[in-house]
């Protein structure tokens, strides 16, 4: 069986574009494996707190994202605290933040 997917950071870097051109910011906060690192979104909500989302894909292989810290919004500090557990966990963790005042990122795949 082949995995067709494209490196993490092409992949990153094509969303990172897309969302720019929607008016939606994103950066680079780490860098992780440049070939197959997953992703974590840390949602900065401009104002009413951060939220975090983790990469995860199906049992198909589809992409999705789930909630590390709940759904409500949470202080910078606890959202740093997540980050810097799940890096120490996964050093091939890329993390990437987002601003948007209603959470939307330009990430391809659904909340779950």
């Amino acid at each position: 069986m082949t995995d067709d997917r494209l490196p993490t950071e092409v992949w990153v870097m094509a969303q990172i574009r897309s969302g720019h051109s929607q008016g939606i910011p994103a950066y680079v906060l780490r860098r992780g494996e440049r070939m197959g690192g997953t992703i974590l979104l840390k949602l900065n909500l401009l104002g009413s707190g951060f939220r975090i989302l983790t990469q995860v894909r199906g049992l198909d292989g589809a992409l999705g994202w789930m909630s590390a810290l709940g759904a409500e919004p949470r202080p910078e500090t606890e959202a740093d605290a997540y980050v810097e557990k799940a890096v120490r966990r996964d050093p091939d963790l890329w993390v990437i933040e987002v601003e948007h005042r209603e959470g939307k990122h330009p990430f391809e795949g659904r909340e779950l």
